[in-house]
């Protein structure tokens, strides 16, 4: 569930500094993968975006015999409060003349999703790999057994943006 806010915006004229600040409280974050994030390939295999990947884990595909391995959103969500708390403090300051610290936080808040997120893949209780995946990764000559981690490709694919959301001024 993404974390969203609202801002009322009374209609009239601003003065430059009120537009200033409404420009940078118009921000957000996104943490997520680029659809342009590819996945390495294995001999015989076509190429496939990591965000497809992303998605198929997060949610699972039971026709397919994988199971729903949410990472992300649990990830995003464990740093909700400490985000918050940033956004006030950021608006805050904004309010009384730092126009940069809106930016600022939504970045600082970007690393902070993205390291949570490959936190969770790495620490998260997922169902365990099925048999035939173990031995298709031994063949391969992977050793490990951890789900979502093979070659690592995916959990780096994680990243972040900030952008504006066309709020009219």
């Amino acid at each position: 569930m993404p974390m969203t806010s609202k801002l009322a915006v009374k209609s009239g004229p601003l003065d430059p500094f009120a537009r200033a600040v409404l420009r940078e409280l118009n921000k957000r974050v996104a943490i997520g993968i680029p659809a342009s994030s590819k996945h390495p390939a294995e001999k015989g295999e076509a190429p496939i975006s990591n965000a497809v990947l992303g998605y198929l884990f997060e949610h699972g595909q039971p026709e397919k015999n994988l199971p729903a391995r949410a990472h992300l959103v649990p990830g995003v969500e464990s740093i909700r409060d400490q985000a918050a708390e940033r956004l006030l403090k950021a608006a805050k300051a904004a309010f009384l003349g730092d126009l940069d610290a809106p930016e600022k936080a939504l970045h600082a808040i970007g690393l902070m999703g993205v390291a949570a997120v490959q936190q969770q893949i790495a620490d998260g209780a997922f169902a365990p790999l099925a048999e035939r995946t173990v031995k298709a990764r031994i063949r391969r000559g992977r050793t490990g057994t951890k789900p979502l981690i093979d070659t690592g490709a995916y959990r780096r694919s994680f990243t972040y943006t900030v952008m504006s959301r066309n709020i009219r001024e």
